[in-house]
């Protein structure tokens, strides 16, 4: 029993950091990128943000469709997308085809997200769900610290196409581990409406909760700042300070370390403080150091040490704000928490594309756009937050406790 429960969380992990492993991984290659299909690197970051766009639109889509038809068969044809596109781009030869082919790949690739969630729910005891997801988060958050290492180190041996082989390759393997060692844990359910207005009906009241949406929106602009990070860091990294792929890739791992174990910390101080108590404190400093990247950027203060270590901090924030945000935005509900999950997801991937975009509009062959993106995102969230939650406490509504054992797990 044992070790088929360790093979079944190691597959629901694998399913849940197809996405980071599919965005950080061919960051190192953005050069490489940019000079085959003769662009720059601001328009080859659009790529990340077809991306997030794609998972933006695709964990909605899913929702409805694991409901309805059970897990395992959504599962297949996304993944099923998601590998043949990841093939595809070894063949692109333009930017706009590889535009293109990236947000097909996130269509496919985010149905492991939703699926993951879903699959907790069935397969474990509703008591060892706090458990199960604090295992699979941990996953996500080393994912990071790897992808792009190993994504610097095959740009570097054998060319950027090398990448998405891997990742096409890493996703037959999953699609392969789901059909022999995953059960279906859900049968199809004919009853389940997929007309568009019982769909809405139900993202409606998930909306029309002041909670969720105070804490949905800060959340994903503090998140917001990190993909913006993700989208410039190429440029500032390995064009403006001249690393190498191999070093950014290191770079990229160091303040990922940050996030993961500002993550874990978050767990310990939770023990003493509630989610609502640490937000804004964690969102504040992120603020500063949003300003001081900007402010240093714009002033030519900042080397390659200090904008790393700056960038650390911003990012060791998210780890503090990340977790409590996004539990509190669905504490209120029991019936719609699936609803709740996938439009939190799709808000969080939403304002994180738009981020891109920005640093991607507003490049200037300069370090200022994406530390000015980071700023900003940073104080949104901030305002954000002190806005929504003087509403809720004249509401005075209260959290509920199940949320904050969660988070003590975590």
């Amino acid at each position: 029993m044992k070790e088929q429960r360790f093979i079944r969380l190691l597959i629901l992990g694998l399913l849940s950091a197809i996405g980071p492993f599919s965005i950080d991984m061919y960051l190192p290659g953005f050069p490489d990128i940019a000079k085959d299909l003769h662009t720059d690197v601001s328009k080859v970051s659009l790529t990340l943000s077809g991306f997030f766009v794609g998972i933006s639109a695709g964990q909605l889509l899913y929702g409805p469709l694991l409901d309805k038809y059970g897990r395992k068969k959504p599962l297949y044809i996304g993944m099923a997308a998601y590998i043949l596109a990841s093939f595809g781009c070894v063949f692109a030869r333009s930017i706009e085809m590889l535009i293109g082919l990236r947000f097909l790949q996130a269509i496919g690739g985010c149905v492991g997200m939703v699926a993951s969630r879903a699959i907790v729910r069935d397969l474990f005891d509703v008591k060892e769900n706090a458990k199960i997801f604090s295992l699979l988060m941990l996953v996500v958050g080393v994912s990071p610290i790897i992808a792009p290492t190993a994504g610097g180190y095959l740009a570097a041996a054998f060319g950027w196409q090398s990448i998405f082989i891997v990742l096409g390759a890493i996703g037959t393997i999953i699609v392969a581990l789901v059909f022999f060692l995953l059960p279906e844990s859900k049968k199809p359910d004919p009853g389940y409406s997929l007309y568009p207005r019982a769909i809405l009906g139900k993202f409606g009241t998930v909306f029309r909760e002041r909670q969720f949406v105070t804490y949905a929106f800060a959340g994903s602009f503090t998140a917001a700042g990190l993909y913006a990070y993700i989208a410039g860091s190429p440029h500032v990294f390995m064009e403006i300070f001249g690393v190498s792929e191999k070093v950014y890739g290191w770079i990229f791992t160091i303040v990922a370390a940050g996030l993961v174990t500002a993550t874990q910390i978050n767990a310990r101080v939770l023990r003493k403080r509630t989610s609502a108590y640490i937000i804004p404190r964690a969102v504040s400093f992120q603020v500063l150091a949003g300003v001081l990247l900007f402010a240093g950027f714009a002033l030519n203060w900042w080397g390659l040490y200090s904008s790393i270590l700056l960038c650390c901090i911003f990012l060791a924030c998210q780890g503090f704000t990340f977790p409590n945000a996004s539990a509190l935005a669905i504490a209120p509900f029991h019936e719609n928490a699936g609803s709740a999950s996938a439009l939190l997801g799709c808000i969080q991937m939403a304002v994180g594309a738009l981020s891109t975009v920005m640093v991607s509009l507003f490049h200037n062959e300069t370090a200022v756009p994406m530390g000015g993106i980071m700023a900003f995102c940073a104080f949104t969230a901030l305002c954000i937050l002190l806005s929504g939650s003087s509403s809720l406490k004249r509401r005075k509504e209260p959290i509920e406790s199940q949320t904050v054992d969660m988070l003590k797990r975590l």
